[in-house]
């Protein structure tokens, strides 16, 4: 009987010892945050989602994550505070997310967010605007100085070189902001017949332009053509101008060719924008995240084409 329960004993402690084994192995697999279902996990930080073209980059993403079938796609939202960004990065990098994508609030304040990644050893790349800092395997946006070249153009054209010009400003803390200014006043300075009456910054805002606008129309009783550096500043910069009835006398442009403003051209409201289809570079964004993932190689910049929107054309240009 002693023999017996020995046997027993010595059973029960070799069972417990594998027990602890599995358990062990067990919690070290759920202890990481990476799928184990073959899934590519893909995070991306938005700096706002509340603007139509970056949720129209964000569903660009999804679009795409859907259709390529083994992505997991996390996406945030910093609210245009590069503070939250920098948490939500963090946290991105604490699920352990194979691939960041980031889309910055300010160029210079998302270099730390770079950079933490860049020490977890996560490849990151940057979509729409740039990162002053850190190392990104790439980057993919528009021409930003070729858009405010047609700008200019547009209005030199329309406005036969010569007229009273508005310049509404975006986020001048990014490379965008920046250069869709500096190519439209490479065109205005060139042009002996313009003159700039006012020139200010909304911050890519629809409800700032609008009050930018609301200002700038009373105090000059003369303005032949707005340049807005976004569309959702050109819609803002629309209603100020058709609630003072002065729409028949303002030339209107803007950039990013979304919805909104596709229907104010369609409906004579508006006169033109530059297409910078938001959701063609949620699709690319995610593509590259596929490629980097697969060990593919990649530009180390990627410019996406961008298009002059008119009534001739707006029924015909491709934006999804």
């Amino acid at each position: 009987m002693k023999k017996i329960i020995t046997l027993l004993a010595m059973l029960s402690i070799i069972i417990g010892l594998v027990g602890c084994s599995m358990d062990e192995g067990t919690s070290k697999k759920s202890g990481s945050e990476k799928k184990d279902d073959g899934k590519l996990k893909v995070g991306l930080s938005m700096n706002t989602l509340n603007n139509p073209f970056f949720v129209a980059v964000k569903e660009g993403a999804e679009a795409q994550a859907e259709k390529e079938g083994n992505i997991d796609l996390v996406i945030t939202d910093a609210q245009n505070d590069p503070g939250k960004q920098l948490s939500d990065v963090e946290n991105l990098l604490q699920q352990n997310v194979d691939v960041l994508i980031i889309d910055p609030t300010d160029s210079d304040a998302i270099a730390q967010a770079v950079k933490k990644a860049n020490d977890a050893k996560i490849p990151v790349f940057t979509i729409d605007r740039n990162s002053n800092g850190g190392e990104v395997i790439t980057h993919i946006g528009f021409d930003a100085l070729k858009s405010g070249n047609l700008a200019g153009n547009y209005l030199k054209d329309v406005l036969g070189g010569k007229g009273k010009i508005v310049e509404i400003q975006g986020i001048l803390g990014t490379n965008v902001g920046q250069l869709r200014s500096e190519g439209f006043n490479e065109i205005v300075k060139a042009t002996a017949g313009f003159e700039v009456v006012a020139q200010q910054a909304a911050n890519f805002d629809r409800g700032e332009a609008m009050k930018v606008m609301e200002d700038i129309l009373q105090a000059n009783p003369e303005i032949d053509g707005v340049y807005a550096a976004n569309d959702e500043m050109a819609l803002g910069a629309l209603a100020a101008i058709e609630a003072a009835g002065r729409l028949d006398e303002i030339v209107i442009i803007g950039c990013d060719a979304v919805d909104p403003s596709i229907e104010a051209i369609k409906a004579g409201k508006m006169e033109a924008t530059i297409a910078e289809p938001p959701y063609f570079l949620g699709q690319e964004a995610i593509i590259t995240a596929l490629k980097i993932s697969k060990g593919e190689s990649v530009e180390k910049e990627v410019i996406l084409d961008s298009t002059l929107v008119t009534s001739d054309n707006v029924n015909t240009v491709k934006t999804k």
